[in-house]
């Protein structure tokens, strides 16, 4: 899909170096540890004290990020991965229980190793050096503080690439606040428009309420997606909504919601990847790959509401 550049992506620089000259993004770090403490720094909302210790914490995680991979990527969709690709960084561990995850050595075992502020800073420079049009923080959600303290130091040596926040969507405003001015591109799933397919499927209960208001966030913070003359991503959302066999994902409210509530402008990728992956051989329902009615079916659906950036 092909997207006309904005001329003002063309004098581009990261949102997060005026809060850098100014402090701000320092404070910003300890703002974001002292919520740690009591943390509500994902949909959950546990108020685990995370500095400490991380039994009762549903991400697992503690006062350090795991990263579980790192590296150039092309397989982002194009404004993303552009020509160089996407500098990946994917964090061990997640918010979410989604029982089909394709990734369940990393978001259910923890697959990965345990860095500090330095060490993730590190990774980050070492991508723009590789040439990476931008810094991919996969599976964020969770490890905001973490990635705040490191940006502090990754700027000041001279980070100057747009980060983009992968999440699965459900988020706290206490951590969207925190990401204010600091995150260029937002990068949510859209997983579900039913709380009781989201409960059977993901362990989360509300999070349709949790994913509608974090997309409202989102977009009030960056807007539409702005892409420059090579159409590479500078700032905005892109939303993701995997297709489900039979339409378990509720896609049509999904979209509705997009197009009546975000804009119709949204970037939207229809994700026609899934395979029964995890535990889905225990859900008759999920245990294969979803038809091409399905992909027909949420196509006709974002261009009843006038969708205009579907993928």
């Amino acid at each position: 899909m092909h997207i006309a550049p904005d001329k003002k992506a063309a004098e581009f620089t990261p949102a997060y170096l005026a809060l850098l000259e100014s402090g701000e993004l320092a404070e910003r770090s300890r703002l974001a540890r002292e919520h740690m403490e009591d943390c509500d720094l994902c949909g959950r909302g546990c108020h685990v004290n995370r500095m400490e210790t991380m039994v009762g914490v549903a991400c697992r995680s503690g006062p350090q990020a795991g990263v579980a991979s790192s590296g150039l990527h092309y397989g982002e969709e194009d404004p993303i991965r552009g020509i160089r690709g996407s500098g990946m960084i994917t964090f061990s561990w997640c918010n979410m229980r989604c029982v089909y995850c394709e990734s369940s050595d990393i978001s259910d075992c923890g697959t990965g190793t345990v860095k500090n502020a330095r060490e993730l800073a590190d990774i980050m420079l070492d991508l723009q050096d590789q040439g990476a049009h931008n810094i991919n923080l996969i599976s964020a959600s969770h490890v905001v503080a973490q990635i705040i303290d490191a940006l502090v130091l990754a700027a000041a040596d001279g980070l100057r690439l747009p980060l983009i926040y992968n999440s699965g969507g459900y988020d706290s405003l206490e951590a969207l606040k925190l990401l204010d001015g600091i995150i260029d591109v937002y990068m949510p799933d859209m997983k579900y428009g039913s709380d009781d397919i989201a409960s059977k499927y993901s362990k989360i209960n509300d999070y349709v309420a949790v994913n509608r208001q974090t997309l409202r966030e989102m977009n009030a913070q960056v807007g539409d997606l702005v892409v420059d003359g090579d159409g590479v991503a500078r700032r905005g959302v892109l939303v993701r909504h995997l297709i489900l066999p039979g339409d378990l994902g509720d896609t049509d409210s999904v979209l509705k919601f997009i197009a009546e509530e975000i804009s119709v402008n949204t970037y939207v990728n229809l994700m026609t990847k899934y395979r029964p992956e995890n535990k889905a051989a225990d859900y008759p329902e999920l245990d294969h790959r979803p038809s091409i009615n399905d992909f027909r079916e949420a196509q006709e659906s974002g261009l009843k509401y006038g969708l205009t950036r579907l993928l």
